[in-house]
């Protein structure tokens, strides 16, 4: 199947699952949101998809494009096309933007474009996000405002075009014109060949990436997977709506 799929994941920090007995499935063009309370496990599950050592997988199976996710480390997920957009990310002095892009878009593409077919895209890219040229003779996140640095991984987007990319609460602390074009270079992505996963707490994001399907995580697993509904009942009765919803018990799921 293309896309993504997480079939019955049970995963753990040192001895405390975090994750547990996770189903999902993504399938190729479509964008999902993954909302739940804090300390549940959306961040963890990022991790995860993207191999972090920390996290140790006890059961589970996690594919893109039906090929075993498992025994790969992070830099060989990222050659297979999987993307995870920090909520913070790192800074790293004396590399610039132009050469980190260069590099990054090159691993992605066989064969790699020259320089000047590099550049003519990057232009383009910049133009679409609104940011100044100057900007990738900067080093990368190295004083960057949280706006900057969220348009900086979008741009990351754009130039990588990969086929699976995950935003762990790319939302957070964006005002109305960032969000606007961070929204916007998402859904510039979208379509056959990209499939994302959105994690954000709030409707904003969402009102103006639509998702497909929306997904509640709870105590570890998914607890309800529907439509726009989800996030509608969330916003106006909170996470108690959603468990009257289920049902109350640990068992129960909702899907729609």
């Amino acid at each position: 199947m293309k896309g993504l799929q997480i079939r019955g994941l049970t995963a753990r920090i040192d001895e405390k699952i975090i994750i547990n007995g996770l189903n999902l499935t993504v399938e190729d063009g479509q964008i999902h949101a993954l909302m739940g309370p804090n300390g549940h496990g959306k961040s963890t599950l990022a991790n995860i998809l993207m191999g972090h050592p920390r996290y140790t997988v006890q059961e589970g199976a996690i594919t893109l494009d039906d090929a075993d996710l498992m025994t790969l480390d992070v830099s060989q997920r990222a050659r297979r096309g999987l993307f995870l957009a920090f909520q913070y990310p790192a800074e790293i002095p004396g590399l610039t933007v132009a050469k980190f892009l260069k590099r990054v878009a090159d691993l992605r593409r066989d064969p790699p474009k020259n320089a000047a077919a590099f550049l003519g895209e990057l232009k383009e890219n910049l133009k679409f996000l609104e940011i100044d040229p100057s900007f990738v003779n900067r080093y990368l996140n190295d004083g960057f405002s949280g706006g900057e640095k969220k348009r900086m991984e979008i741009l990351q987007l754009l130039t990588i075009r990969p086929r699976f990319a995950i935003f762990d609460e790319t939302d957070s602390g964006l005002d109305v014109d960032a969000l606007k074009v961070v929204s916007a270079g998402i859904n510039r992505m979208r379509g056959e060949g990209f499939s994302a996963l959105l994690i954000t707490h709030y409707r904003r994001l969402l009102d103006l990436v639509r998702p497909d399907r929306v997904h509640i995580l709870e105590r570890g697993h998914i607890v309800a997977s529907g439509g726009f509904e989800l996030v509608e009942l969330l916003e106006q009765d909170g996470y108690d709506g959603i468990r009257r919803l289920v049902g109350g018990t640990k068992e129960a799921v909702y899907e729609r």
